[in-house]
């Protein structure tokens, strides 16, 4: 079995971290930490595992196989400054400290969009794991950045789900200012856009533009991503395209109809949907923020890194109705 730690367990991503791997044939949980729930049943902070677990919150690692960092963003270096951890140990952080300068504390920090790079992480020892947005528009770039395609600026238009700001309480979180209402934000700036123009420059070999423009939404999870740019194959060629890249992935699939969020919340499942209008691609992409763009996406990594079939403990029904 291998031994997994969950620090940071108490918000989102970690909970879902529980949800996944209480259930992993493969994994057993030695340790969740956190500094503001020591002694704290992890039931009563994820209330949806209740009858699922008999884990307490602490401060003890307990010798783990891989950790998984679910922290604020920023506070990754900090803990491994102040922890003594096995080299053996494989650490996946779900923050954006290793994302852009990925070299620290004698750890290389592999960017673990598998999807791209699917090899590499089965031979990696340590993981970054993508931002959520950013897996969503990789995945509708990915095949156009392998074969050169893109020739012009990419326009992305995205929402996002209130639990993509985290579980600390906010204003624009706050159900009565939330509901029934849209917002941008961050607009040109968002902090994904560093990883996603690297990550995608690296693989086309040259420059890619992305313009983003990132909104609230007024639901909890998932991600709806509309991405557009300059068309230089006719729609046929860019489905087939789409179908032979993503061929041999278990969770990313092209559908020739159009898509929703329905299809893929609460699943590790990317969906995409390609069509060409008076000399545009369109791209939609959609996942759920906290699983395929987080904490399933971290299981993932882990899974290939370990040996295992990816799809070990992932198989995840989407909540359609």
């Amino acid at each position: 079995m291998i031994r997994a730690a969950i620090v940071g367990g108490t918000g989102y991503t970690g909970g879902e971290l529980f949800r996944i791997l209480l259930n992993h044939p493969e994994v057993q949980i030695v340790a969740a930490t956190t500094t503001s729930s020591e002694g704290t049943p992890v039931v009563s902070v994820h209330r949806d595992l209740i009858g699922e677990t008999d884990l307490c919150f602490g401060t003890q690692l307990n010798d783990p196989d891989v950790i998984f960092l679910c922290l604020g963003h920023g506070i990754s270096r900090e803990f491994l400054d102040t922890h003594e951890i096995s080299p053996d140990c494989h650490i996946i952080d779900l923050g954006n400290d290793f994302r852009l300068d990925p070299d620290y504390a004698g750890r290389h920090f592999l960017y673990g969009l598998t999807e791209a790079c699917r090899d590499e992480v089965a031979k990696a020892h340590d993981i970054a794991n993508p931002g959520c947005f950013a897996t969503a528009i990789q995945l509708a770039l990915l095949p156009l950045a392998q074969e050169g395609l893109i020739r012009d600026e990419v326009h992305v238009t995205a929402i996002t789900g209130s639990t993509g700001a985290g579980k600390k309480p906010g204003e624009t979180t706050h159900f009565s200012w939330r509901d029934n209402n849209l917002s941008i934000y961050k607009l040109f700036t968002h902090q994904h856009l560093g990883e996603i123009r690297r990550n995608l420059s690296s693989i086309a070999g040259n420059e890619v533009k992305v313009n983003f423009v990132p909104l609230r939404g007024d639901f909890t999870r998932g991600i709806f991503a509309s991405v557009y740019t300059r068309a230089v194959l006719t729609e046929e060629q860019y489905r087939d395209l789409f179908d032979a890249y993503y061929s041999a992935s278990p969770f990313v699939f092209h559908s020739n109809e159009p898509i929703s969020l329905k299809e893929v919340v609460n699943t590790n499942k990317g969906l995409l949907h390609v069509e060409v209008h008076d000399g545009y691609v369109h791209i939609a992409s959609v996942i759920d923020n906290l699983v395929k763009g987080a904490s399933g996406q971290a299981v993932q990594n882990m899974n290939l890194i370990f040996g295992l079939p990816e799809t070990t403990g992932l198989r995840l029904k989407p909540s359609a109705f």
